[in-house]
C-alpha cells in the first residue's frame, strides 16, 4: 500500500514549520524546481584520545554503532559510514535536523565521542529532499 504523496508546497511549509531551512532551486536545463533542504554532515575525525586498551575500543564500537542506528531509527541521521582508508576523517553521518545545534548535540552523545577517540565537525550541507543515493 502507498503512502499518500504531499505537494512539494506542503513539503516546504511542513519542513519550515519544523525550523528547517529550505530553499526552491529552478533547474536552468529541465525548468523543474527542486526542494533544497539544508542538512548537517558530522565528519568523525580522530580524537585525542587514542591511547585505550584495545578491550575498550572493542567495547565502545558496538555502543557507537546502537548510537548511530537509533539517530538512523529516530529519523535524525539519514546515513552513516567508515571511510575506507586510514586517514583523520574516520567516517561521515548525515544529519536531518532543524539546526547545527541539534545535530552537534545528537552526534556528540555517540559513545567514541564521549570517550575522546573521536571528535565531531559538522558543515550545513544542501541536498534536494527526497533525492536517493545511487
Amino acid at each position: 500500500m502507498e503512502e499518500p504523496q504531499i505537494s512539494r508546497a506542503q513539503l516546504k511549509q511542513e519542513l519550515t514549520a519544523k525550523g528547517y531551512q529550505v530553499f526552491d532551486y529552478v533547474d536552468s536545463k529541465t525548468a523543474d524546481t527542486l526542494l533544497m533542504q539544508q542538512y548537517f554532515i558530522a565528519f568523525l575525525k580522530r580524537g585525542p584520545n587514542r591511547s585505550q586498551d584495545q578491550k575498550v575500543v572493542d567495547s565502545l564500537q558496538p555502543l557507537h554503532l546502537e548510537h548511530l542506528g537509533r539517530m538512523y531509527n529516530l529519523g535524525y541521521a539519514d546515513i552513516s559510514g567508515p571511510f575506507g582508508d586510514d586517514g583523520d576523517i574516520r567516517g561521515i553521518t548525515i544529519y536531518n535536523t532543524p539546526t547545527l545545534e541539534m545535530a552537534d548535540s545528537l552526534a556528540n552523545l555517540d559513545p567514541f565521542v564521549k570517550a575522546g577517540y573521536l571528535i565531531i565537525e559538522i558543515h550545513p550541507w544542501w541536498a534536494a529532499k527526497g533525492f536517493p543515493l545511487r
